[in-house]
């Protein structure tokens, strides 16, 4: 988890080295190893390393390839040994070689059509000193940042979003569509909260030229692979192949690995597979270590018995975090640790400072968390798109009988599941959508009708023609969790690498492939998982029928809190533009109340603000038609600190 920061000037003109230096001071929480750089003709590239592996530390970067092209590339290439012996031919390849090494070699040999051949999590830009010209990429799931803003003068790009919003001395507008994507279903992942700062799209390429800029997909799923076997167990060994696979290629560290350990399926199967690798011997892994989140105080979450069932079966006890008395919603306005994005604001409850304060006493450099697993393994609680693909496919007699099935199972009535199955080929805008769907009830008319699709989680209609509408389901799925990795904050404090192996592509490939009903079948979600894994997982976490959602918690938080919530709605700076501050301080108290409100926007819009807050000190947002609420004055003194980020997510 390297950082990177590049300026071109267009016109030649040398880059500031004092500006320089104040860039480099920002990075270096993110990468403390050590510094490089990279400076010629009007463009200037800075390199900071933070080492996970142990062929990392043998880098040099900026790397310069054999034909001059100059590397800057933060990321972990799992195929490693597959391109090497692509590339056995090279002579340019040294024994052993870098990922940087590998990747400069592929890209000499192969141009941009070696970007569909990295796999692993990786952000990539690459001068060309001959043509002028600059390209940057970034892996297709979009697990690393990499950020650009693009005027008629030069570019300026960066993996970390402080340098480009903080030390350019002028003031940006608010990007509206960011904001609504905040508090309902993420942004779209190019977005980030400044208009003319953009995010570069997973799997996505742009060309830079001083003339003209061009982004292009270089990679995408592949609608027609199918995987078809005649047995159950042979699905159930390769996934038991290519998700072994997927966390064997994240335990790559040269020091301790931190799980994270939550007592659901995704967590305990990452841990018990990671385990059985090392026990194995398959890896050299210097240790798996724990953590977990207790909160005893909140009843429907009650995950302890299943974290001991795990560190049980593995004869190690873990690293229990006490949330019980947690205050998730008391901010500190005057916090030091300011943020780009309003995700910043989750990262400094007491329950995250005791989080980093253990991967800095483990000195850990890699944590491996189970996001994505629950929502590419069939853990999605819908039958929809399997029954709109029996349809579309004319097999009438199984979408009978599936629809049988589940009206039994979920004691619904046929004629509902059948709507519900035609009203997903309607467009959004004239089907009737979920409630769950529906805009927060306290944000501004006017906001709301400029921004529906990001307020509605940029909720798509399946089509009859064309891929297989489970497969569009998965697409969707897959882009709504790029949306949620786009926001996510890049840790500094200490610094320390986050690795997703549901997220890995080999093995999302699979799951895109294997007949939907492997996935999903009546009254079991997340069959071939469940199934995979039984001996490997105690049996106690594989039949769960699902992780309970935690809900009383804050409730709680806002009843304790309520006097600085209450300060919170006085002079609000989002309303006006985007909140309606009456309406929101009136669900804020049907909340301490015990009403049902849509939590997560609440908990959001409180970050939203709080963040706002913030960044107005900074003066980084200037006044404009669009976001002249966010600039209203405030008088707000409130002792308040930052929430929880189990709240937000």
């Amino acid at each position: 988890m390297s950082v990177q920061f590049g300026k071109w000037n267009f016109d030649g003109k040398p880059i500031d080295t004092d500006y320089l230096k104040t860039v480099n001071s920002t990075l270096v929480p993110y990468g403390p190893d050590s510094s490089n750089s990279y400076s010629n003709g009007g463009i200037a590239i800075l390199y900071r390393a933070f080492h996970t592996v142990t062929e990392s530390r043998r880098e040099k970067q900026p790397f310069i390839s054999s034909s001059g092209l100059v590397f800057t590339w933060d990321g972990r290439l799992d195929n490693r040994v597959d391109l090497i012996t692509l590339l056995h031919d090279t002579r340019t390849l040294i024994p052993n070689p870098t990922d940087v090494a590998i990747v400069g070699t592929a890209y000499d040999r192969w141009g941009t059509e070696c970007l569909s051949k990295l796999v692993g999590d990786w952000a990539l830009s690459i001068w060309n000193p001959k043509t002028r010209s600059l390209i940057l990429a970034k892996d297709p799931l979009g697990t690393r940042h990499l950020y650009y803003a693009l005027d008629r003068d030069q570019i300026t790009w960066s993996t970390v979003l402080e340098p480009l919003v903080l030390h350019t001395g002028r003031t940006f507008s608010l990007c509206e569509e960011y904001v609504a994507g905040w508090v309902s279903f993420f942004p779209a992942p190019h977005l980030t909260p400044y208009l003319g700062v953009h995010s570069l799209p997973p799997s996505s390429f742009a060309l830079v030229e001083p003339r003209r800029t061009h982004i292009s997909t270089y990679w995408d799923f592949n609608p027609t692979k199918a995987i078809r076997y005649r047995t159950d167990p042979e699905y159930e060994e390769h996934f038991r192949t290519v998700f072994a696979e997927a966390v064997s290629r994240r335990l790559r560290a040269d020091g301790p690995v931190l799980a994270e350990l939550s007592g659901g399926m995704d967590s305990s199967s990452i841990v018990c597979v990671a385990d059985r690798l090392g026990s194995s011997g398959a890896l050299p892994i210097q240790r798996i270590a724990t953590i977990s989140i207790l909160d005893n105080a909140e009843p429907n979450w009650k995950e302890e018995p299943y974290i001991k069932a795990i560190e049980e079966k593995r004869g190690q006890a873990g690293f229990h975090i006490d949330a019980d008395s947690e205050h998730p919603f008391r901010f500190q306005m005057e916090s030091v640790d300011i943020g780009a994005t309003p995700d910043s604001v989750c990262t400094q409850s007491e329950v995250a400072s005791a989080y980093r304060a253990h991967v800095a006493d483990l000195g850990a450099r890699v944590v491996l968390a189970g996001l994505g697993g629950d929502e590419v393994t069939g853990g999605i609680p819908t039958f929809v798109p399997l029954l709109a693909e029996l349809l579309t496919q004319g097999r009438f007699h199984a979408f009978a009988g599936h629809l049988f099935a589940i009206a039994l199972r979920t004691r619904r009535p046929l004629i509902q599941l059948l709507f519900e199955t035609l009203r997903a080929f309607l467009p959004p805008s004239i089907s009737a959508g979920s409630k769950l769907r529906a805009p927060a009830p306290w944000l501004s008319t006017s906001f709301v009708c400029r921004h529906r699709k990001p307020l509605t989680g940029y909720a798509k209609r399946l089509h009859i023609f064309g891929p297989q509408p489970t497969f569009q389901s998965a697409l969707e799925t897959l882009q709504g969790l790029r949306r949620q990795l786009a926001c996510i904050t890049l840790p500094n404090n200490p610094p320390y690498e986050v690795r997703y192996p549901f997220l890995d592509r080999t093995l999302l490939e699979f799951l895109a492939s294997v007949p939907p009903d492997q996935l999903v079948r009546p009254g079991e979600r997340r069959s071939l998982m469940r199934r995979a894994l039984r001996g490997i997982v105690p049996n106690e976490i594989l039949s769960r029928k699902r992780k309970a959602y935690v809900a009383r918690r804050p409730v709680i938080a806002i009843r304790e809190d309520w006097a600085f919530l209450e300060q919170l709605c006085q002079a609000m700076v989002t309303s006006t533009a985007i909140v309606n501050a009456d309406i929101f301080r009136h669900y804020l108290e049907r909340a301490r109340d015990g009403h049902p409100v849509p939590i997560v926007s609440l908990t959001r819009t409180i970050a939203l603000e709080v963040w706002a807050r913030q960044i107005h000190k900074l003066n980084v947002l200037g006044s404009n038609r669009k976001n002249s609420g966010m600039m209203a004055s405030s008088q707000f003194d409130g002792r308040l600190r930052p929430s929880d980020s189990r709240f937000l997510s």
